[in-house]
Formats: C-alpha cells, structure tokens, sequence
C-alpha cells in the first residue's frame, strides 16, 4: 500500500510541476521597483555568492593538494568523503543564489515578471 501511495503522489507531484498555473496575473510594480531600487545591492550579493563558492572549492582543493603527499598528516579518503560532501552542499548553494539573482537581473527575468526594462 505504501508503495502505491508514493506512486500516487509522485504522479500528482508530476502533475502539478507540468500543469500551467492559470492564476490571475499579480501586480509586479512593487516588485519592480524594489529590484530597480536595490539592483546594486543584488549585484553585489551576486558577485559574493560567486566568489564566495570559488573560495570554498579552491580551499577544499588546496588543503587536499598540500597534505596529499605528507604522510603523517596525509588526507585519506574518508576525510574527503566527510567533508567534501558537505563542501559540495555548500558550494551548490551559493552557486545557485549566484545563479538565481542573474537570472532576477538578467533582461528575461525582468520583463517576465512584467517589469518596464527601459530605464536599465
């Protein structure tokens, strides 16, 4: 029975992710100009986001790359299984924060949200 039931509901999540929304179009001119106002302070949080994950992996790399040939304090494989792991959630994250405010401050996301591009 278990079974099914997440059969089920995969199939009404499925639906749903593919269904068009048929909501009444939302008003964006306060979200507009809240992304006009602070488009600044998005392309900094942006340009942080990006180098704040560049950061993480190249950390990550150069603490395995430096004690890789000591043999004491060398890095074993569970450690980079330990905490590569979490480095890689890490840096997915910003990434994608990275990602989504260019995509909010891109012309397309802009005008998809309905918003007047002619003063950018």
């Amino acid at each position: 029975m278990k079974k099914i039931m997440d059969k089920i509901n995969f199939a009404i999540i499925a639906v749903m992710a593919s269904a068009p929304a048929f909501a009444v179009p939302a008003d964006t001119t306060g979200l507009c100009a809240l992304v006009n106002n602070l488009k600044d302070v998005f392309h900094y949080i942006r340009l942080l986001a990006f180098v704040g994950a560049a950061f993480m992996i190249a950390g990550w790399a150069w603490t395995y790359i430096s004690k890789a040939g000591d043999d004491k304090n060398g890095v074993s494989i569970e450690d980079v299984k330990k905490k590569g792991v979490g480095l890689l959630i890490g840096f997915a994250l910003l990434f994608m924060v990275g990602a989504v405010l260019t995509f909010i401050m891109s012309t397309p996301g802009l005008e998809g949200m309905g918003c007047d591009m002619s003063d950018w």
